[in-house]
């Protein structure tokens, strides 16, 4: 059974929960990222919208592993948990991240400046 991510607050969790339910209800929606998770010791980031509501391991937002092709796309939690970067250090969440912006503004501004600048 999955163990919820100790990576996300309950509050940042039940929204990205809840995105996932509009989603999966058929809402066309583009909510601003919920959380940014980001290695300190690495160059990869991520920003979250949802979490899928059948499978909560799972999580969908803008990916930019430093390699200069940010994406939207899914991710394991479990997998952010566990990784570490080149000096061991776990993946934290960005305590200060707060976005207005529309996930696909985010990725569209990530495309052109090839990485995530929030």
């Amino acid at each position: 059974m999955f163990e919820r991510s100790k990576l996300l607050s309950d509050e940042a969790f039940t929204q990205l929960l809840m995105n996932g339910h509009a989603t999966a209800g058929g809402d066309d929606i583009d909510p601003p990222p919920v959380v940014k998770l980001f290695t300190p010791d690495a160059a990869a980031t991520w920003l979250l919208t949802e979490v899928d509501p059948d499978d909560e391991d799972r999580a969908f937002g803008l990916c930019d592993l430093g390699l200069g092709s940010p994406e939207l796309g899914w991710v394991r939690l479990s997998e952010l948990e566990a990784l570490r970067g080149t000096l061991g250090l776990p993946v934290e969440v960005d305590q200060q991240f707060t976005s207005v912006q529309s996930l696909s503004e985010h990725a569209k501004e990530a495309r052109l400046k090839r990485r995530i600048a929030a």
